[in-house]
């Protein structure tokens, strides 16, 4: 086999600006290699040496290295996991894991250091075989070919660190660190256990993986400096003890921030993609912040909303990794979208699909139809989406598989968003319990009132009569059910709240898909009118609906808001005259005409609110 470094010294040096963000997506490469080759614990250990900056003795990193307890390599796997290109998983076949390019350790090795040494065992410590990179030798013209794995000690500083190494493994070790930022083992820790807890956060919660950080001192190998496991980071915030559970437990809270977002289908969908004569499976998942999270004034400002903040954006994982967290979905100033998570799951045969980087930092196909108005190109371009998708296809554009994806990704950030702003008015017009029950609406209670007097009369309606015989359990099962199927959530606690209320009519603010203002339904012996978060008459009249009118409201809000009242029931009753108007003259027309005269009738009993 040949065993030259490609490009060797022409263009090594720019190749050690590969686009690495930071030394944690490099020492996620290493990690990838390890998970790859089965480790189930990595450590993760910076060391550091004291240095004299003018008349002050420092501790600056001096080494990093990754120790994995993996299956290890032999001779020949060793030989070319150190050449540019030439990895171990470049066939399509073996495509069906975390590594790919053969760039990984090599490419991310000298994007931080001018040399990176590799250890790698399978029968024992002691048997344990090595070679090297040295990019000052490359540049020089000192070295065109890896050097041939040897036999080589483990270093006794590694030794004395870990005390037992596995059965087989892998060491690599970073030295003459001239490109990480970071200059303590502190920092380059804290950096990375938010990033590296993000990108690996399937197999710390599933168990699969244990990552591992420590920091020791040159000469006191025995006592680290710090020694912590990495905590899930999550942007979907529906795991249990992860990197912000602290934060949570400190405000009483026990539960995950977020909930998962429109029951079983909403919250993961499913779509298979046709490409290359098979078929492949991509998963998109949704979630978004519970009520209880978000209570309290300012709650972005808190440790948990602060966290929340810097998770902002779409999460893009490739075979349950995540390659980055893509802001192109996001608004980029709108603070709300902290309170939503997105993640959408590939597999690595789709890689050309997706475009993904060779240094699995970015899927660039996909990033680019987060910041693509596709609706507003159709409309100027007066095209259908079919005649779009199909010039797409005689473009051999791979993002024909993902336009699709994409237009129900933006359509669902959009509900979630409006699910976020029926929160903060709920949330607004009391932080207190049982915000049905206290202090209940005038117009509820009469309503309530009215209709129980029609009731005694004779006037019964579907609402009485579907419940009539069912245990209190299965009435309020009715409700959450009810509350589930619209995307309202908590439903759970929220239909408790409605269940219990004495109040019959039950306003609930909902993202359904439709194009009806609200809908009406007759569920557990109450009647629930959820308003259409997505229709525009609910932004007209939301602010007089939301309730939060008291003493302290200014002149000038109360005339905006009463404007916008009047103007929202103008259009109201003129969408109603010329929906009327377009009917065919006929029993159709009749038919209308008959709901409107007896629709009024009722108006008319209910709006004697002051007798």
């Amino acid at each position: 086999m040949s065993n030259s470094i490609v490009p060797v010294h022409l263009v090594v040096k720019s190749m050690r600006d590969n686009g690495y963000k930071n030394t944690a997506y490099a020492v996620a490469e290493l990690i990838d290699n390890s998970i790859q080759h089965g480790a189930t614990n990595v450590d993760l250990i910076c060391l550091e040496k004291e240095v004299i900056l003018g008349s002050r003795t420092v501790s600056r990193i001096d080494r990093i290295a990754v120790l994995d307890n993996g299956n290890g390599m032999d001779k020949e796997t060793l030989w070319s996991s150190l050449q540019f290109g030439n990895g171990t998983n470049l066939e399509e076949s073996a495509q069906t894991g975390i590594g790919k390019f053969g760039m990984g350790l090599p490419s991310s090795s000298i994007s931080q250091a001018l040399r990176v040494d590799v250890w790698t065992w399978q029968k024992g410590a002691d048997n344990a075989i090595y070679s090297y990179l040295d990019v000052k030798k490359i540049t020089k013209g000192e070295m065109s070919e890896v050097p041939e794995p040897t036999n080589n000690e483990i270093p006794a500083e590694f030794l004395n660190l870990v005390g037992n190494f596995g059965k087989s493994g892998t060491l690599v070790v970073w030295s003459q660190l001239d490109r990480c930022l970071w200059k303590t083992g502190k920092t380059i820790i804290d950096h990375s256990e938010y990033v590296v807890g993000r990108m690996y956060r399937k197999f710390l919660d599933s168990r699969k993986c244990k990552i591992n950080a420590i920091v020791v001192k040159e000469d006191k190998y025995e006592i680290p400096e710090i020694v912590k496991s990495f905590l899930p980071n999550d942007p979907l915030y529906l795991m249990k003890n992860t990197s912000v559970s602290k934060a949570l437990k400190d405000l009483g809270l026990n539960d995950p921030m977020f909930v998962k977002h429109g029951g079983s289908d909403g919250f993961e969908r499913k779509y298979i993609i046709s490409y290359n004569n098979k078929e492949h499976e991509v998963y998109v998942r949704y979630s978004v912040a519970s009520e209880t999270t978000r209570k309290g004034r300012n709650a972005g400002g808190l440790p948990h909303g602060k966290h929340a903040k810097d998770n902002i954006g779409v999460s893009v994982l490739r075979a349950h990794r995540e390659l980055y967290l893509d802001s192109n979905w996001t608004s980029g100033y709108d603070p709300r979208d902290r309170w939503w998570g997105v993640e959408i799951d590939f597999p690595p045969s789709l890689d050309d699909v997706f475009g993904v980087t060779n240094n699995k930092q970015y899927a660039n196909n996909f990033r680019e139809l987060g910041d693509f108005d596709i609706e507003a190109t159709l409309k100027e371009r007066g095209q259908t989406i079919h005649e779009f998708k199909e010039e797409l296809i005689q473009d051999n554009d791979p993002k024909v598989h993902l336009i699709e994806i994409a237009i129900d990704i933006k359509n669902q950030i959009k509900l979630l968003m409006n699910t976020i702003s029926a929160q903060a008015k709920r949330l607004e017009k009391d932080d207190s319990p049982g915000r049905h029950d206290s202090n209940p609406k005038e117009a509820e209670k009469h309503a309530t009132e009215i209709t129980k007097t029609r009731s005694e009369d004779g006037h019964t309606g579907e609402s009485e009569t579907k419940a009539e015989g069912k245990s209190e359990e299965e009435k309020q099962q009715e409700i959450e059910n009810e509350l589930t199927g619209d995307n309202v959530p908590e439903a759970t606690e929220y239909a408790k709240e409605i269940f219990k209320s004495d109040l019959k009519y039950q306003f609930v603010n909902s993202n359904f898909e439709s194009r009806a203002f609200f809908s009406v339904s007759p569920v557990g012996g109450k009647i629930i009118i959820k308003l259409n978060t997505n229709h525009p008459a609910y932004n007209q009249f939301v602010e007089i609906l939301s309730d939060d009118i008291d003493s302290e409201t200014n002149q000038d809000e109360l005339v905006n808001r009463l404007v916008k009242a009047k103007d929202g029931m103008k259009l109201l009753l003129m969408a109603w005259a010329r929906y009327e108007d377009e009917q065919p003259d006929g029993k159709l027309k009749d038919n209308v005409k008959d709901a409107r005269m007896d629709w009024g009738k009722m108006a008319s009993e209910f709006m004697r609110i002051d007798d």
